[in-house]
């Protein structure tokens, strides 16, 4: 082995350890600055229509809902995927029922067993006017959801304009989702 292919082989691993250290101080400066969001995913979805599907009920909660009743919908719906096993599903469930008193949400039970699902939502008192089951989380997967609690702000008409990936309360509704509202 010469010289030089010797040097490369060597750089490689500090080159690519600068690298790394560049992208972590400025991942870290953007939180300190607060222009970086870890929680922040860029949902494909937004500003597109809702995707199809048709998803049934929880037990003694209702029918469920399809694409078709949440694009005829006359005013925007608030759709939040959840789990009866979800820590911070738990925590936006006061918030949650704070923000239904302004807006309709749709709840969906994601990867949740139908029972478990509904015992959580009837405990504390739902804040959904609709909710239904994604048991295998086929349906998340079209909407673009990577994990729960998420919820999307859908328009008259079934278009999504509002992604978040995190707990919902009401000082959030106000920040991100009051000024959607306010468009129409």
């Amino acid at each position: 082995m010469n010289a030089t292919r010797r040097g490369i082989i060597t750089a490689l691993p500090i080159v690519g350890a600068g690298v790394l250290g560049l992208g972590f101080w400025r991942i870290l400066s953007g939180m300190r600055t607060g222009t970086f969001d870890p929680r922040a995913i860029n949902n494909p979805q937004v500003g597109k229509p809702v995707p199809n599907f048709a998803i049934p009920g929880l037990p003694g909660l209702g029918d469920g809902f399809t694409d078709a009743e949440l694009r005829a919908q006359t005013r925007p719906v608030l759709v939040n995927f959840f789990a009866s096993w979800c820590i911070p599903c738990v925590q936006e469930m006061p918030g949650l029922r704070a923000i239904s008193r302004d807006l309709p949400i749709w709840g969906v039970a994601y990867e949740d067993k139908p029972e478990n699902a509904s015992a959580f939502v009837k405990r504390d008192g739902t804040p959904y006017a609709r909710v239904a089951s994604d048991r295998h989380g086929r349906v998340a997967i079209d909407w673009g959801v990577t994990g729960v609690p998420e919820s999307f702000l859908v328009m008259p008409g079934g278009r999504i304009v509002w992604h978040g990936s995190a707990a919902l309360d009401p000082a959030l509704f106000e920040s991100e989702i009051r000024p959607h509202l306010a468009r129409l």
